[in-house]
């Protein structure tokens, strides 16, 4: 298991933290060749204290042109994980215009950027690759306040879709998780409080969050050969959420 993704090169957006921090150093555990990228350095810079073997990617990925640029210059690229994604909450009356576009530019416009690049060079390459998207049950289950977040993810679902669909036939899979609230260190801060966490919990037959590490797991799952027929899916990691 430790050697599995040896002489792979793996890519991470929004290394820095949460998921996408333990995902680098699960994948650089199993042998991958990892590049971490997120555009908040001193996160990166403990990273790389924490795994040396890990090369860390400074970028802002809303910069179209300089994350194309800093992506192109790591390929190839065999597996990818876009992770990087932001969340403005607010209800359909309050919601802003500039957390729209924002948002957008992060969870959706980044995915198709530094997708297009990653599989326009395998594609060049004639090699096989996987790619995961982070998407959230949000993207498929309406949640009160979350008018521009669910938007997005709903628009990340599709887009793994037509991905999959496209490069599929080239030998690149694509696929999704979407987890529910999941325990990093900002969602213990943003869902401590009984009041608010009741009634999502209420919601979960597990009747828990989701782990960090249930998400990790589920993502290397995607990502190898294991899952080699797995594609355009959209995996749920909500303890039974989006079945209810």
């Amino acid at each position: 298991m430790s050697g599995q993704f040896s002489g792979r090169r793996a890519l991470v957006t929004g290394a820095g933290q949460g998921i996408g921090r333990a995902l680098s150093i699960k994948l650089a555990e199993m042998g991958a060749q990892v590049f971490a990228l997120s555009r908040t350095k001193s996160h990166l810079d403990t990273l790389k204290a924490e795994c040396p073997a890990i090369t860390t990617v400074v970028v802002d990925l809303s910069n179209w042109d300089q994350a194309r640029q800093a992506v192109s210059a790591l390929t190839p690229i065999h597996l990818l994980v876009n992770n990087a994604a932001m969340a403005s909450l607010d209800s359909v009356l309050e919601a802003k215009p500039e957390d729209f576009d924002a948002s957008f530019n992060i969870n959706v416009k980044s995915v198709m950027n530094v997708t297009q690049v990653v599989a326009g060079d395998l594609v060049a390459r004639k090699q096989k690759g996987s790619i995961v998207n982070v998407s959230s049950q949000a993207g498929q289950r309406a949640l009160k306040d979350h008018l521009i977040y669910c938007s997005t993810k709903g628009a990340v679902d599709m887009m793994t879709k037509v991905m999959a669909l496209e490069l599929g036939p080239k030998g690149i899979r694509v696929n999704a998780v979407s987890p529910t609230v999941v325990m990093t260190a900002m969602g213990k801060i943003g869902w401590s409080d009984p009041a608010k966490a009741g009634p999502m919990l209420a919601r979960i037959p597990q009747g828990r969050f989701a782990e960090v590490e249930d998400v990790v797991n589920s993502v290397v799952y995607l990502l190898s050969d294991q899952s080699d027929m797995v594609n355009g899916h959209l995996l749920p990691i909500d303890g039974g959420f989006l079945a209810a």
